[in-house]
């Protein structure tokens, strides 16, 4: 697992599906669901007629974290859901998911900070699940 400035992610050498698959698994065993979902190759080409590797965008959320955390600051939302990527690469896929701890450093109070952690722990939960293959 590798971390950077915004976010948190794994190599695998499972196939962009595969990993999809398991991702999304994962993240329903830690409480998220899929509100959004966008396959950015395929609006490129539809959009720009460009073509590019596999990429898609899920937008998890868990419902319970994000109750919480709107009912400590309504403006929260412009910051949720919780991003995850999954792309191509050479050696197989990259699995990213945004860091929620960024969230609270965007956002006053202790709370926030505590929510935005639990989904950290969430997600990292969730990416190690792929990264190990269980």
């Amino acid at each position: 697992m590798n971390e950077f400035t915004y976010g948190i992610g794994i190599d695998t050498e499972m196939s962009v599906a595969e990993a999809e698959s398991a991702i999304r698994e994962a993240l329903a065993d830690e409480g998220f669901g899929i509100l959004t979902e966008i396959d950015v190759a395929a609006t490129l080409k539809a959009k720009l007629d460009v073509d590019r590797a596999s990429y898609r965008i899920l937008g998890a959320c868990n419902p319970m974290l994000a109750n919480r955390a709107l009912g400590e600051d309504e403006h929260v939302g412009l910051l949720l859901p919780c991003n995850v990527v999954v792309y191509e690469t050479d050696r197989g896929s990259r699995v990213e998911a945004m860091d929620p701890a960024i969230i609270s450093q965007l956002v006053d109070g202790d709370a926030i900070g505590g929510i935005a952690a639990e989904a950290r722990d969430r997600l990292i939960r969730a990416l190690s699940v792929v990264e190990s293959g269980t």
